[in-house]
């Protein structure tokens, strides 16, 4: 269990207990030196009273120490940072939920047999965490960060000057980042990249941090035509210091930063702005145009225009990326358009209305041309564009749309696509029509195919579903000979 950064009540205990063996002081002649009874001392030492100021001041003169000796954050010795954690889970809510009797923390306790009750501990903690990680936390997580992104309008300015500072490092001038420049930037990290055939199946990247490598599959990104976009999102991780997340919320927030970082490498703010401010300009902004502007996936320049559209433009807008079964994998909001979504406020996995714009493009034939469309809805009208991207997991539509009033600024405004959605109404498209209703109600018993994770716990470790063993295995394979 990590320590706190702050001194608690354990620690200024364990300190001062400490400092008094040391001098060789017993606990009634400290407890005479300050003017109070010695039970009272020992409730001190055993962090069981908080002290005040004028009593650690009076301690720490009978010690002959410092007030910031006392007040030190980190416990005196291994043997006193074990007996602090375990005293702390003691007193924590798992011990008493589970009724287990407390261990009597003293000298008679000896240090195998505490590290023993502490790897214990541990590791109920970490089994009662994991039976705790249910899909009801992560969406729980999940709704939380998608305020926190709403509230910010999805711009992270600290990301940007990270990025800034890389591409500086490279020498970027301008414009999209070279595939050279994205290699440079490995190397100027201190990491030589190496494209193998046997890459985890579970990985786009590996990194490994002790031989200074990147190992990218040579048979191409799986499935993506960017070799860039792996490389940089690896390396968005390293360079933001990613450690295992303690919690979903962490992991979440982790791969929006490294996902951030990696789109802010490859669309550059001051670049992507100034063409965006221009398009503005002339009424043409195009998710289309951005994309091959700076040679990048539709979904990438789709999620890169939702960080700069708010800021920069002064466009609220929302953002899509929708299974051809209907269902929510990633959304993002401001513009007050309402999306489906559970008890929770979950978004992800909620069915979108068969009427909206990421559901219709998946029947128009042309997949060439963008698919524009108004959608008069419950909270207004909305214009999106949308396109139908084929992935290993499947066809998916990413889909970019703001209010009535800002699409002036956009191509594709004039098209006469209109569609009406009335959604949650579940007469609007989740309800049979009557005729249907009638004709096959009792008659039909349709076989769901649920998913796997349905019953799941979420994954746990640095790389949720990764398989450890095979990574690590892999890395010994390539692992340089001596």
């Amino acid at each position: 269990m990590p320590l706190a950064d702050e001194p608690d009540a354990l620690t200024i205990g364990r300190r001062i207990r400490h400092l008094r063996t040391r001098r060789g002081m017993t606990l009634e002649e400290l407890a005479a030196a300050v003017g109070r009874a010695p039970s009272q001392v020992s409730l001190l030492e055993n962090g069981r009273r908080e002290p005040t100021i004028a009593r650690l001041q009076a301690v720490a003169r009978a010690l002959g120490a410092s007030v910031e000796d006392l007040l030190a954050p980190e416990p005196p010795s291994r043997r006193d940072a074990l007996e602090i954690e375990l005293e702390r889970a003691q007193r924590g809510p798992l011990f008493a939920a589970l009724g287990i009797k407390p261990v009597r923390v003293g000298k008679g306790l000896p240090t195998d047999a505490l590290e023993a009750v502490v790897a214990l501990q541990r590791e109920l903690e970490r089994l009662h965490t994991e039976r705790a990680a249910t899909p009801e936390e992560a969406r729980r997580a999940n709704t939380e960060l998608r305020a926190d992104m709403r509230a910010q309008d999805n711009y992270f300015p600290e990301l940007e000057a990270v990025a800034r500072g890389l591409l500086d490092d490279v020498g970027h001038r301008g414009g999209p980042l070279p595939q050279r420049q994205a290699s440079e930037l490995a190397a100027h990290l201190g990491f030589a990249i190496h494209y193998v055939p046997d890459l985890p199946h579970s990985t786009r990247a590996v990194i490994d941090r002790r031989h200074g490598r990147v190992y990218l599959p040579s048979n191409g990104i799986r499935g993506r035509s960017d070799a860039r976009s792996a490389l940089l999102q690896a390396l968005a991780s390293h360079v933001l210091g990613h450690a295992e997340p303690r919690d979903y919320a962490e992991l979440l927030r982790q791969r929006v930063e490294a996902n951030y970082l990696c789109a802010a490498l490859l669309l550059p703010e001051r670049d992507a702005v100034r063409f965006l401010r221009a398009a503005k300009e002339s009424r043409s902004i195009s998710i289309e145009d951005l994309r091959d502007a700076f040679a990048v996936s539709y979904e990438t320049a789709a999620h890169r225009f939702t960080n700069l559209a708010t800021r920069h433009l002064g466009v609220a807008v929302h953002f899509m990326k929708v299974h051809v079964s209907g269902v929510i994998h990633k959304a993002y909001e401001n513009d007050g358009v309402r999306f489906p979504a559970d008890a929770l406020g979950t978004v992800e996995g909620q069915y979108v209305c068969k009427h909206w714009t990421a559901r219709r493009v998946f029947d128009v034939p042309d997949r060439l041309s963008p698919y524009y469309q108004y959608t008069d809805t419950p909270t207004g009208t909305y214009w999106c564009t949308s396109r139908v991207a084929d992935t290993p997991e499947g066809q998916f539509s990413v889909s970019v749309g703001v209010p009535f009033a800002q699409v002036k600024w956009f191509l594709g405004r004039e098209t006469t696509a209109r569609s009406t959605s009335r959604c949650p109404d579940e007469a609007c498209c989740r309800r049979p029509p009557r005729s249907l209703a009638e004709r096959w109600a009792g008659h039909a018993y349709p076989s769901a195919r649920p998913h796997a994770s349905m019953l799941a716990a979420m994954p746990q470790g640095a790389s949720p579903g990764v398989d450890a063993t095979e990574v690590y295995e892999f890395l010994e394979r390539h692992a340089p000979q001596p």
